[in-house]
């Protein structure tokens, strides 16, 4: 398997709306552990119980001076019924232009049931406090997923 393209690079600049239309700057937490995850939907089955597991674990990863941001095309108004609706506890960015998919190359041609379509490719980013990207999940499966994710995080300790 080749290495990921952005693995040990500066990770791709994020200035996105969250949830409450905050302007993020990625660039601000510099001095921080970041995980970046990319995900299809609020509100579907496999993107909920994503959202949850890493809300399960926030404080294991405020521990290692780490932050979790979700990044989906949906707008800040759903990002916001996702979060309450699911007592969600981890920041909700909205890329509906998909200018960060497409910067972190998770804008992928998919298909289901025969009918082809743009969307995100699920995947999750973890980038160092000096800002280089030094874990990279692409097509993440959630079951175990946020545990990979934290030992990795931990490894880097």
């Amino acid at each position: 398997m080749k290495p990921d393209k952005l693995l040990n690079k500066t990770a791709p600049a994020i200035q996105l709306p969250d949830k409450d239309n905050n302007i993020l700057d990625i660039n601000d937490l510099k001095g921080k552990w970041v995980v970046v995850y990319f995900y299809p939907k609020d509100d579907t089955q496999g993107c909920t119980l994503e959202a949850i597991d890493f809300t399960k674990s926030i404080e294991q990863f405020k521990q290692y001076n780490a932050i979790v941001i979700g990044i989906s095309p949906d707008s800040p108004q759903s990002h916001c019924r996702f979060y309450d609706k699911h007592n969600l506890n981890l920041i909700l960015l909205s890329d509906t232009e998909q200018k960060a998919a497409k910067a972190y190359d998770v804008w992928k041609k998919k298909s289901m049931y025969g009918k082809s379509f743009w969307g995100i490719e699920r995947s999750t980013f973890l980038i160092d406090p000096d800002g280089a990207v030094r874990a990279v999940w692409r097509k993440v499966k959630v079951p175990g997923h946020v545990e990979e994710v934290l030992q990795t995080l931990q490894s880097f300790l």
